[in-house]
């Protein structure tokens, strides 16, 4: 069976009729209210945010965030934006209690730095791995979607991503463009021994730490851009041309080879100042 993304774009495939399936599907209701939930678990907010619903649709997941009241205040409040008119004319009528924006998330997020202090996205990102004309790419619909969404988030924000990856070389490329964005990134696997597997993309801005968020979660796949460019630092680190490191790793490989090199002593590798 064919995947809705590889068949139109987005916006198109979304008209009046399969807006209207979509919205009225009691199936389709059930899996989304399940996977935005399991989306605010996993965001953990503990007071009343203002939170993006990235893809919203017809407001199936905003009506959730509505209906949610931390323990610490009211409901959250959401903004939701997408690129169906037709889904968003289906919100209308529903009267939903979030705001929206008819927008193509490929092509940014049009928010103040800074608005946001959570965002969720629901079977929506999966379709920017697709691109509908010759001169936009996957990647550069990636870049500026996390580009923006990183930017919109306030410092310590979180966002969580449900999606459908087609095959690893998607999961991959879609986890590399947060990562690149500055996003600290962890993958979580629902129901992984299934047909149903359920990806979810957890993100976290500046001091907000991905290992922690997760901990003790089965399945996490903690791709953090902070911690790895730390490693490779160090790693560069100890192997500078010119360390004592590489003098060691210089000489071993000369010795392999049968040459004579001098003896290494306390002094090996240690910068001289110079004398005058």
């Amino acid at each position: 069976m064919s995947r809705p993304e590889d068949i139109l774009p987005p916006d198109l495939f979304y008209d009046d009729v399969e807006s209207r399936k979509y919205t009225t599907s009691s199936r389709i209701k059930s899996i989304q209210a399940d996977m935005t939930n399991r989306a605010l678990e996993l965001l953990d907010l503990q007071e009343p945010s203002f939170i993006l619903d990235i893809g919203c649709g017809s407001g199936l997941s905003g009506e959730i965030l509505s209906g949610v009241e931390p323990e610490d205040g009211g409901p959250h409040t959401w903004v939701g934006m997408d690129i169906s008119a037709s889904m968003l004319a289906q919100a209308l009528e529903k009267d939903v209690e979030g705001d929206m924006l008819l927008a193509d998330i490929g092509q940014g997020i049009p928010f103040r730095a800074g608005t946001f202090d959570a965002a969720v996205s629901i079977s929506a990102i999966q379709w920017l791995c697709n691109a509908e004309t010759s001169d936009v790419s996957p990647e550069g619909r990636l870049k500026r979607f996390f580009d923006g969404l990183y930017a919109s988030l306030r410092r310590g924000g979180r966002a969580v991503c449900q999606f459908y990856p087609k095959n690893i070389q998607q999961r991959t490329m879609i986890s590399s463009a947060a990562i690149k964005a500055g996003f600290g990134a962890g993958i979580l696997e629902d129901d992984p021994e299934t047909k149903n597997v359920k990806v979810y993309l957890y993100l976290t801005v500046g001091g907000a730490d991905v290992t922690g968020a997760v901990q003790g979660m089965d399945g996490v796949d903690v791709l953090d851009a902070r911690r790895r460019e730390m490693r490779s630092q160090r790693k560069r680190g100890e192997e500078k041309k010119g360390s004592k490191a590489w003098i060691m790793r210089k000489k071993a490989q000369m010795e392999a080879k049968g040459k004579v090199v001098k003896t290494s002593s306390k002094y090996t590798g240690r910068k001289r100042k110079i004398a005058f």
